[in-house]
């Protein structure tokens, strides 16, 4: 038979100690018991221990709508909340008629992918206004018309939430789910941002090879890695344009410049060259 007790919420990924309050029916009275456990980042305690006091506590492992769900309540940067919620509110004048989102985006793909395209963060009135990544901006024009003609996604134009786009073998997230001001996220708010990265990046089991969009979406997934008990390349992997590395775990870490208009509209990033990132990636998952 087991016992119920008590655990508090779990603040960040590593190590925790704890206790929990055990009910020893011998005594009819409960005890406090330390247990030391090593938790996922977003993690729901079943509150189990055994009458031996030798087993771990276990954990509901959320899914990724649940995850999502946790995503969508978050207010932990208030710099980011303010903005977001602002934007929303005064909208651009060619889209008064939006509805805008205004929430922290969800990620979105399939499930099973093995190809994780990794961003930065939502456009104030792109992913902002339309609730999904890249969506509604001249970035999400490259990355699903790219995805589109390797096969990855089912329409070369991303409009909206509900326009019936979907993925196969690919899932797209960023290191930060909110618009941040100017498109600078501040250290703590990819800090704040990470604990739902490492969550999802443990739900989605099949990745084999990563797309960085951009230098922050390289290294922000490069510190994923000690926390989910990886060990980090020496020397460091560096960000280039096409540049792959093979990470520990056999995952293929692909660096892209960010399709932003900054790059795209000076040349930096032209359609060929982030072709070739896409050709490179569906080569590799080829060979798996």
């Amino acid at each position: 038979m087991e016992f119920s007790g008590i655990i508090p919420p779990i603040p960040r990924w590593g190590q925790c100690e704890t206790s929990i309050l055990h009910f020893n029916p011998s005594l009819q009275s409960f005890t406090s018991i330390q247990i030391s456990y090593n938790p996922l980042p977003i993690a729901y305690p079943r509150c189990i221990v055994a009458p031996d006091y030798q087993r771990e506590a276990s954990y509901f492992v959320p899914t990724i709508p649940e995850l999502q769900e946790t995503i969508f309540a978050c207010t932990r940067c208030p710099r980011l909340v303010e903005h977001r919620t602002t934007v929303a509110e005064k909208k651009r004048r060619m889209y008064l008629g939006w509805d805008y989102w205004g929430k922290p985006l969800p990620s979105f793909g399939d499930p099973e992918a093995r190809l994780l395209i990794m961003g930065l963060a939502p456009a104030a009135h792109g992913g902002n206004r339309t609730g999904r990544m890249f969506t509604g901006d001249r970035s999400g024009d490259w990355v699903f018309g790219t995805l589109h003609r390797f096969g990855f996604a089912s329409s070369p134009d991303s409009q909206s939430i509900d326009d019936g786009m979907t993925l196969s073998d690919a899932y797209i997230t960023a290191a930060l789910r909110c618009a941040p001001p100017a498109n600078k996220p501040l250290p703590e708010e990819l800090a704040n941002c990470q604990t739902y990265l490492l969550a999802e990046l443990d739900l989605l089991r099949r990745v084999r090879v990563v797309v960085a969009l951009g230098k922050i979406g390289f290294d922000a997934y490069l510190g994923t890695m000690t926390p989910r008990g990886l060990e980090l390349p020496s020397p460091r992997p560096e960000f280039g344009h096409n540049v792959d590395h093979t990470l520990i775990d056999g995952t293929v870490l692909i660096g892209s410049y960010h399709p932003s208009q900054q790059n795209t509209q000076t040349g930096r990033l032209t359609h060929p060259m982030f072709d070739a990132v896409f050709a490179k990636a569906r080569t590799i998952l080829s060979r798996s």
